[in-house]
């Protein structure tokens, strides 16, 4: 059996893609995508397991490898992205640090925005420097600040567009192309945006990583990761970095996600509507002294957003007040929307970053990035708007 099933149609668009895309069927000819929950498998004789080991990529291995289930999830998410070659890993963050330490090495040197999730902050600022691997942070909205750090030399470009929490949006073709002129890779994690609202491979990326956890599940489910770009790089570092160090994506939520990729157009598109109308309702209160959201026309890169994307996303940012304590009074009084710090998820959400994502991020660097004591963010789910505003609106009557 091969890894990877023969590709669609040609004339398949893309919701058909997302529906049936990379689907393998059993002996059995189920309708449904099937769960190979296995760990392993067997051989008819000897010799079938040696040519197997040798790598004739003819059957599965060991589900570490490669496993059916995960297999179409993968081949799904590639021809959705739009990429030659898709791994999923067991989270978000094993695919961040998959795409950087499988190809890096001691004496290597990565330029990355500095608005970064704080455990990708952590990454950068604390494994990689231990490795040996130089690492710089620049302000990723400024050009020529991305123009002079790279000039220093650089072996990988790393950046969120938007980024988390503050939604700050990347030129992405700009830097890809300043990236790419000092022979560097640009790494773009596009979990914000999802495979659905921004293709970085378009705009001149090299690897799209996402935490499938997010909008591809959607649902809170499932954890999990990806890591998508060139057949090159898949096969000169990723895919023995996998194979060697371990962080496969269980069978079953390889099936959960593949699921979730039927349905994430139809979730992810009314959760931009659900969003904007959020935004723009804090927008306009008394109380909320600064709202993120690049659709609209206050957010400072709103018309880089609407060039890069084809939908603003599910994540809008508000201070309320001023203080900590505002922010909490706020969301300890919300009574619809629920205090996690997932995001992407089809029920409301809503966290504080300086105490949670961004809790260790040193204060004075969180200050750098905008995140506030008083910042709330807001994961907006597929809920009627106007309830989710009524919610809101009394919450923020008691601070």
């Amino acid at each position: 059996m091969p890894l990877t099933p023969p590709p669609p149609p040609a004339s398949w668009r893309p919701r058909t893609v997302a529906t049936r895309g990379g689907l393998q069927r059993s002996q059995f000819l189920e309708t449904d995508e099937a769960l190979f929950m296995t760990s392993g498998f067997v051989y008819r004789t000897a010799e079938e397991a040696e040519a197997a080991f040798a790598g004739d990529g003819l059957r599965f291995v060991y589900s570490r490898y490669a496993n059916p289930t995960v297999s179409m999830f993968e081949e799904r998410l590639r021809l959705i992205e739009g990429a030659a070659m898709c791994r999923a890993t067991a989270s978000g963050m094993a695919a961040v640090f998959a795409s950087l330490a499988c190809f890096l090495k001691a004496g290597d040197r990565v330029v990355a925005s500095r608005a970064l999730f704080g455990s990708c902050l952590h990454i950068l600022n604390q494994i990689l420097p231990r490795l040996g691997v130089a690492t710089e942070l620049v302000d990723g909205r400024d050009l020529a600040a991305w123009k002079k750090a790279l000039a220093k030399g650089v072996r990988a470009v790393f950046v969120e567009s938007p980024s988390n929490p503050t939604l700050e949006i990347i030129d992405l073709p700009a830097v890809a192309a300043l990236a790419h002129a000092q022979g560097a890779l640009l790494i773009v994690d596009n979990v914000f945006a999802s495979p659905l609202l921004q293709k970085p491979l378009a705009l001149g990326a090299d690897i799209v990583v996402y935490s499938t956890t997010k909008h591809i599940d959607g649902q809170g489910r499932s954890l999990g990761g990806a890591v998508l770009g060139p057949k090159k790089f898949f096969d000169d570092h990723l895919l023995m970095f996998l194979r060697h160090t371990g962080p496969a994506l269980s069978p079953f939520n390889a099936w959960l996600l593949v699921k979730g990729l039927e349905t994430m157009e139809l979730r992810v598109r009314r959760q931009c509507e659900v969003a904007l109308a959020l935004a723009r309702f804090l927008e306009k209160h008394p109380k909320v002294p600064r709202v993120l959201y690049p659709g609209l026309a206050s957010h400072p890169q709103h018309a880089l957003a609407a060039r890069q994307m084809s939908g603003f996303g599910s994540v809008v940012c508000f201070e309320a007040g001023t203080t900590k304590a505002d922010a909490f009074r706020v969301m300890n009084a919300l009574r619809l929307i629920d205090i996690s710090n997932n995001l992407g998820d089809t029920k409301s959400l809503t966290t504080h970053p300086a105490t949670t994502t961004h809790q260790r991020v040193p204060p004075a660097e969180r200050a750098a990035l905008g995140i506030s004591e008083s910042l709330i963010r807001v994961s907006a789910g597929i809920e009627d708007e106007a309830d989710l505003i009524e919610d809101l609106s009394q919450a923020l009557k008691q601070m």
